[in-house]
């Protein structure tokens, strides 16, 4: 199974960092509880699809599109990334041309021991004193696509999306991932209870808020933690299907297990074109040691090839 993901990055209000807080900020990949091999694998990812939408490697050449994503490795923290969204602003592609933000991406990477960076280095100027646009704390659209709509206004939903971008890599989720479950599941509202009694940001259960440990299911962090560490199971259970997962995630596993594919259920079905509008991938990277694949994952993935269960194509309102 080829795994894939993109990263986008969030919306924070509150002040942009330093240009030294920025080169020393690492917490996104060196965090202890980081799933290290998993982060790699994101950034790595993220950096190749980066590279094809730069020089039309199997996808149509979208410039722009290659600098977004190198924005987004750059802000997550990957010296590659660093050094290629440099690369687009000291030679204008995708970007309009600028040569002290050049110098500002190519120092963060230098700062990281990127040799390239350095050596490019010496023939620059000083780097812009300003925070370039993509590691600033601001929506990064990759296109006029789906994830639009979902650009937050209200304060109090940035600094928890922010908190959510800043937990998720701890977890080896993509932020948009988990942003877009938190989104459709309480609208970013810390104090969500459902009928079902669903809790909290990431409307956890209280079983599986007792399996993942949760002790205050309204308390902001902790919820968001719940659900990332569900997350992350059911991404190695399903072997990193997002549409299973985010099937699970809304009707649960068993039920994903019994219908041997995503539930016919009518709220299920929008549930997972809604994550799938805003989180585009259909496969993600887990890490194989949290738990045991489901024992139904061959009939799953062989009757989803047989029998598409849901027209991915068109998004739900």
């Amino acid at each position: 199974m080829r795994l894939g993901i993109i990263w986008m990055c969030f919306y924070a209000v509150s002040p942009a960092p330093t240009f030294a807080e920025t080169i020393n900020d690492t917490s996104i990949i060196k965090n202890p509880s980081t799933s290290e091999e998993s982060t790699k694998a994101a950034l790595h990812f993220l950096h190749q699809e980066g590279l094809k939408y730069e020089h039309g490697e199997g996808v149509p050449k979208n410039l722009a599109k290659a600098a977004a994503l190198y924005c987004q490795g750059a802000k997550a923290g990957d010296p590659e990334a660093r050094y290629s969204i440099g690369w687009m602003y000291l030679n204008g592609r995708g970007v309009t041309r600028d040569d002290a933000i050049a110098a500002y991406f190519f120092k963060l990477a230098a700062a990281q021991d990127f040799e390239p960076a350095k050596k490019i280095l010496l023939l620059l100027g000083p780097p812009t004193s300003e925070i370039p646009e993509c590691l600033r704390d601001s929506p990064i659209a990759l296109e006029n696509g789906p994830a639009k709509p979902w650009v937050l206004t209200n304060e109090t939903q940035r600094k928890l999306a922010a908190l959510i971008n800043r937990l998720a890599p701890e977890y080896g989720i993509a932020p948009q991932l988990a942003y877009a479950i938190a989104r459709t599941e309480s609208n970013l509202n810390p104090n969500a209870l459902s009928p079902k009694n669903a809790q909290g940001l990431m409307q956890l259960i209280p079983d599986t808020s007792a399996r993942f440990n949760v002790r205050k299911p309204f308390d902001p962090e902790q919820n968001i933690r719940g659900g990332l560490a569900y997350l992350r199971w059911l991404l190695a259970y399903f072997r990193g299907d997002v549409a299973l997962v985010a099937a699970a995630y809304n009707a649960g596993e068993g039920s994903v297990n019994q219908h041997l594919g995503i539930p016919p259920y009518a709220e299920t079905q929008q549930y997972v074109k809604r994550i799938l509008t805003v989180f585009p991938q259909r496969e993600h990277p887990f890490n194989p040691a949290i738990t045991s694949p489901s024992p139904n994952i061959a009939k799953i993935a062989k009757r989803m090839t047989s029998k598409p269960q849901i027209n991915f194509s068109s998004s739900s309102r």
